[in-house]
Order: structure tokens, then sequence, then C-alpha cells
């Protein structure tokens, strides 16, 4: 696992250095993320051309988590995890749900990555204190970043001596190879000028500064992953007052090898479904455990563009709008008439759908841009979205409780979920409450009923297999002209 003291510490660029340079000695390369994050997985994705997978506790459960790491990890290759935010950042100020709590779970090795710029033994002061923190800090090795080879020896030695934990070697600022970001974290890939040169000059760099082989020895020596159903340990608590752990995925295939058992055969609640999946610049926020969820139910699925195409996939029966930045991309999207009607029309007959966060402000009538303009849009959500002044509206884990039954949810089965959102709306709903773990917060969100479920929170169908199922056999009740009954 790479991780660091906060946020902007250079993990996505270390990680997807690292990537690259191990992929590029013809090793068989796997990547996940720690947390909710969606864009740094897609460049993950870029390096390693499969997939890459998000190991979240919260989302996920501790067997949950395991299991999927244990199903990535590639029999002749190596996992590389990145962490989220510090190492020890976790719900409400606590370290559950952090990068530390996933690895320790996991037992998962740690590289820490620490910024050499303007600092000498206070390096080792930040080091130390992350390895006394916890016990086991999970420490295994340190990288420094925004280093020049000249100080990289006395930088070494400081640490070494002071932390008696290895330093693996050190990445140089590399302008040309920067990730650039903004105010959703970094620029989706397709935007990135030149990724893939600067994907091989960072992979080059770290070839170069960094010892490979150390890292590779360390993981080694991690061994296996722990089974799901392993007694617990110290790490193993959840957070504080969760919910019993829900139904998770079982049998998540392995990331080089996508597409589920049993999907060709058409075996699943979702037998005969054809989810439409919107999927381009302005929608690209998805789990990829999530879409094979729905394939594992037997759905075909059938990615379109609201932002090129002039309407839905043909034989569409269910509809899933992810989150991303359709802010951005008002403009082409109101111009796009005939996409709108078609996703109108959908939602007037009934389909089945899901549209979370960015999905969410598409299905509005109104849209602000991110230049203060206003944009017609869908109108599914007779209400305006608008970006606030200050900052983002929500932010974190939640956990999602009905009122009433609806197509996803039920009373009394709280689902975890997270918001990260800088829009807000003046019709966000209230079929739902928000609650915050560890926390008395709580707020109405979300609209929910027999059709689907429109809101900000973000899901995961892959962490409680029973959103999965009901949307999978709603859109196949859709196919064949019928509607799905509340079971």
């Amino acid at each position: 696992m790479v991780s660091a003291g906060s946020s902007s510490a250079g993990k996505t660029t270390v990680t997807v250095a690292l990537l690259s340079a191990l992929a590029a000695r013809g090793l068989d390369v796997a990547a996940l993320k720690s947390g909710p994050d969606y864009l740094d997985p897609l460049f993950h994705e870029r390096v390693c051309g499969h997939p890459a997978r998000n190991l979240d506790l919260f989302m996920l459960g501790a067997a949950g988590a395991r299991r999927l790491l244990a199903r990535s990890v590639p029999a002749q290759g190596v996992a590389v995890i990145e962490g989220a935010m510090g190492l020890y950042d976790g719900v409400a100020g606590s370290d559950e749900c952090s990068s530390w709590h996933l690895a320790a779970l996991t037992r998962t090795p740690v590289v820490l990555v620490v910024d050499g710029r303007g600092r000498a033994l206070s390096a080792a002061a930040e080091v130390l204190g992350h390895q006394r923190l916890r016990d086991p800090s999970m420490i295994a090795a340190v990288i420094v970043n925004r280093c020049t080879a000249g100080f990289f020896p006395t930088l070494k030695e400081l640490i070494e001596r002071e932390c008696g934990v290895p330093v693996a070697g050190f990445l140089p600022a590399l302008p040309e190879a920067a990730l650039p970001a903004r105010h959703l974290g970094l620029v989706s890939p397709d935007e990135v000028e030149g990724l893939a040169a600067r994907v091989r000059a960072l992979g080059e760099a770290a070839a170069r500064t960094i010892d490979l082989d150390l890292l590779l020895g360390i993981a080694r020596a991690a061994g296996p992953v722990p089974p799901s159903d392993c007694a617990p340990a110290r790490a193993d608590r959840g957070v504080a007052g969760e919910a019993p752990e829900p139904e998770r995925a079982s049998g998540l295939p392995e990331p080089a090898r996508p597409g589920p058992e049993g999907v060709a055969n058409g075996e699943g609640s979702g037998a005969g479904a054809v989810v439409a999946v919107a999927r381009d610049d302005a929608f690209c926020f998805y789990y990829a455990d999530a879409l094979e969820e729905l394939e594992r139910q037997g759905c075909r699925l059938a990615f379109f563009s609201p932002l090129a195409d002039e309407g839905l996939p043909a034989g569409a029966s269910g509809l899933y709008l992810g989150g991303g930045y359709p802010e951005l991309h008002a403009r082409r999207l109101a111009a796009n008439a005939s996409m709108l009607d078609a996703v109108r029309a959908a939602a007037t007959r009934g389909m089945p759908l899901i549209a979370e966060c960015g999905g969410f402000l598409y299905l509005h009538r109104r849209l602000q841009d991110a230049e203060g303009a206003w944009h017609e849009l869908a109108g599914v959500v007779d209400g305006s979205a608008w970006r606030r002044t200050c900052k983002s509206a929500r932010f974190g884990y939640v956990r999602l409780h009905a009122s009433a039954d609806s197509l996803l949810f039920r009373v009394g089965e709280p689902v975890p979920a997270h918001e990260f959102h800088y829009w807000e709306s003046d019709c966000a709903g209230g079929d739902l409450v928000a609650r915050k773990p560890r926390s008395e917060r709580s707020w109405p969100c979300g609209h929910a009923d027999h059709v689907g479920y429109m809101g900000f929170p973000h899901l995961n169908l892959a962490g409680d297999v029973r959103l999965a199922r009901r949307f999978a056999a709603a859109c196949a009740a859709f196919a064949r002209g019928g509607s799905e009954r509340l079971r």
C-alpha cells in the first residue's frame, strides 16, 4: 500500500510511477484504491490495462474487502493499493475505515510517502510519528517524493537511522509528468494531454530511483491475504454504531478476466435485462465491481454517451446514470435534445433508474454550469441545481435509512453510501435519511420509489447485493413488459 501523511502528498504520482515501472518489467500488476475514490482508479486502469478496484471498508465491510483483495492479487504478479487521505484518517476523526485499518485487516505492508522539500531531520520525525501512533503501524518502507538526487542520500541516512525502516528510493520533481487536478480531485485521464508520455516518464523515473526489488520482496514477505472469515484481530472492529453487515458480494471475478460466470447463460435475477449505462466525459464515476455485479445478476450492460448519442441503446430496460462532471459539459448536454427526450420518455414510462450525484444533476430541469450559466436539461427532477460558493455541500460516508419500502431500499435496512459534491439542489429529495457514522448529524435526501433512486449519495451495488438483485429484477420485468413488485 502506498500511503502518506495527508492528501496532496504525491500518493497517486508515486502509485502510477510504481505501476508503470512494474508493468514495464513484464509483471502482471493489479491496482486497487482504498476508500470511495473514482478518479484515481481511472488512472490506475490506464496503466494496468484492466479495471482497478476500490477496497472500501465502509462500503464493502471487512470480509468483502479481504475477499476482493484476495481475488485481485495476480497469481504471478503484484497488487499495489493506493491509500486515501492520510494513513490514519478514517471516519469522524478516528482510524476506522482508514488506510491503516485496511492495511491491518489485510496484513498489507505500507510504503509511506514523505515530502522531501525544505526539510531534513523533520522528515524522520514525520515517519517516526506514524510508526508510533498505532502498533503495528504496518509501515515497511519509505519513499521520498519531490526530492533531488543530491539530497536523497542525506534524507535516506537520517530516516533509516532514526526510524529503523528502509528508504526504498525517491522521485524527483517531474513537472512534465504532473497529473492536474480540479474541484473533485484529479482531472479525468481522457482530459490529460499526453497522459501516456507522463505515465511513461513516471515509470522510467521510478525504475531509476526506487529499489523495486526491495518493494517486491516486502510484498512477497507479507504472505497471503487473510481469509474473509478469519478470527478477529485488533483492527477487525467495525465502525462505531454500525448496523449488522448486509449481504456482501461473493465470487468476485479476477480483475484480468472480467465477465462473471453464468452471464452467458442468462442466469440471475436480471436475465434478459439491458441496462443503459451513461459513460463519457460527463459521466465516468462507477465502481467496476458494481457494474460486474449487475452482469452477474444476468444483465447486459450497454454503454452510451449523453453527450454524443442521439438516444438510449436499443432494447434498454434500465438506466444507470453515474456521477461525473455534467456541470462542466452542461452546454453540450443541453444541446443534445434528442437524448434528453429519450431519457425523459424512459423515466415517464417507468423504466427502472439509478441516478447518483452527477447523474442526478443531469435529471434536473435546470443546471448551472461551472461558469454560472444556466441550462435546461432532462426535467425528470422538477428543480434547479447550482454551485455553492464556499465548499463542498456534503462530504464523506453516510448510511441511508428508508422511511418506506421502494425498489432498492427497505425500511430497517440501512445502506452504506458516500457524498462528495459542490453543487446543491432545491429538490434534493426526502425519501431517505442520511446519517453520519459516529455522529448525531442527519438530513433528508434522495428520491426513492417503485421506479428507482435519484440523489446525491453514491451507492456500491457490490457492497450490498440485495440492491443489485432488486434493480436487475426490475429491469428484467420491465423488459418483459411488466413492473417490479416489491418483495
